[in-house]
């Protein structure tokens, strides 16, 4: 790395769109999709689907992007990232863009968990369980809300991700309880069974109108050393925006927010750029995922993809000379997708733009998000120490003039 990069970048804003993939991956069918492409399943479907914004910076300029019209001179780099570890899960996602490589899925649990786990977590906690089951989070607090707050028993249940989600009135189980559960749950949670993450998910209302609330939390597993850890111990500032403090365990950040919506974390994201001026700002965008992907709610999530693209020049009116803005995704979630609400694999999108990044630069398809944490990293000024940890592509020479 030159040193004419270090002087040139100071920040790196790194926005995840949730699910936003852009087409199956080669290996696909072996997760059961088959003709999965999120983004432009979207752009087919939903009439008047306009996200000129992200057009203009290349989006529509990626091989496998379709239904929308191709940029003649983008503004900005693009790449389709292909993911190296397996499954299609958020911790995985992310934990890749920050430069770990998985070599082995999270388990997963389709008939539920076993008996010995549940039996513990009762004992342990000194309440039953309502559910053990694969579910979507809004049917089964509807289906099984009345009984838990009559029974004080806690609703489990799972999804195709590799989670153990635990549901709870807050009237009935308060809140700070709720997270004393997930932490017993995490601790149990170990070796063969070590699920990526174990998530609070507290509601409210009544029987026949249960709303989940927005004090979920998530209990990820451990990562290994990653590109926040490096940053952080370099005295480069870190921030993170959304459920990034969870997924990664509380570590690796300087400065943290959770954000309630979409627009509250580009609120937030802005915030933070008002404030700091060097360093990462890492931004998780959830409801693409969380309210509409696994919903299946194709209006929902255009016209979610379109509110982003609408707050997309306020943040790069915030950009300076010295920053570098990067807009990527986790996994798929086709909305279009009929035969499962589960996220679907898919590879994702990059987007690069700053005052000097390469206009129009296609990068083509780079195998491991990996490239992310070694680009970032290169672009911060990371040691070479610290570099030599992170595999995959280092793509700043190619990006920066």
């Amino acid at each position: 790395m030159t040193s004419r990069t270090k002087e040139s970048i100071a920040r790196v804003i790194l926005i995840v769109l949730d699910s936003v993939g852009i087409g199956e991956m080669p290996d696909a069918a072996k997760y059961g999709d088959y003709g999965v492409n999120t983004f432009s399943n979207i752009a087919r479907d939903y009439k008047n689907f306009k996200v000129d914004n992200l057009v203009k910076l290349g989006i529509s300029n990626i091989e496998g992007v379709s239904h929308l019209p191709q940029c003649p001179a983008p503004e900005g780099a693009f790449a389709k990232l292909e993911e190296v570890s397996p499954g299609k899960d958020t911790t995985t996602g992310h934990w890749e863009m920050m430069g770990v490589r998985l070599t082995q899925e999270f388990p997963t649990y389709p008939q539920g968990f076993p008996a010995d786990v549940i039996e513990e977590f009762e004992k342990r906690t000194g309440r039953k369980t309502l559910g053990n089951c694969t579910a979507s989070g809004t049917e089964i607090i509807e289906r099984l809300g009345e009984e838990h707050q009559k029974t004080g028993a806690l609703i489990v249940y799972t999804s195709a991700d590799s989670v153990f989600q635990i549901a709870a009135h807050e009237q009935t189980v308060p809140i700070d309880q709720l997270y004393e559960y997930c932490k017993i749950a995490r601790s149990i949670l170990r070796g063969k069974h070590a699920v990526g993450r174990v998530i609070a998910r507290p509601f409210d209302g009544a029987p026949g109108a249960y709303k989940r609330t927005s004090r979920r939390h998530d209990y990820s597993l451990e990562p290994p050393k990653n590109l926040l850890d490096f940053l952080k111990e370099s005295d480069i500032r870190t921030a993170g925006v959304g459920k990034i403090y969870d997924i990664f365990a509380c570590r690796g950040l300087s400065d943290y927010v959770t954000s309630s919506s979409n627009l509250d974390g580009i609120n937030k994201t802005i915030d933070y750029m008002h404030r700091f001026s060097t360093g990462l700002i890492f931004t998780n965008l959830v409801d693409f995922d969380m309210v509409y992907g696994h919903r299946r709610d194709v209006e929902g999530y255009a016209k979610s993809l379109m509110e982003f693209d609408s707050r997309l020049p306020e943040i790069i009116k915030n950009m300076n000379e010295k920053d570098v803005l990067m807009i990527t995704a986790d996994h798929g979630c086709d909305p279009t997708y009929t035969k499962t609400t589960d996220h679907t694999r898919e590879y994702v999108p990059l987007l690069i733009y700053g005052q000097r990044v390469r206009k129009g630069l296609n990068l083509n398809t780079v195998k491991g998000f990996t490239c992310i944490a070694r680009t970032i990293g290169s672009l911060l000024g990371l040691s070479g120490e610290y570099l030599s940890q992170i595999e995959g592509e280092d793509l700043s020479s190619r990006i920066l003039d």
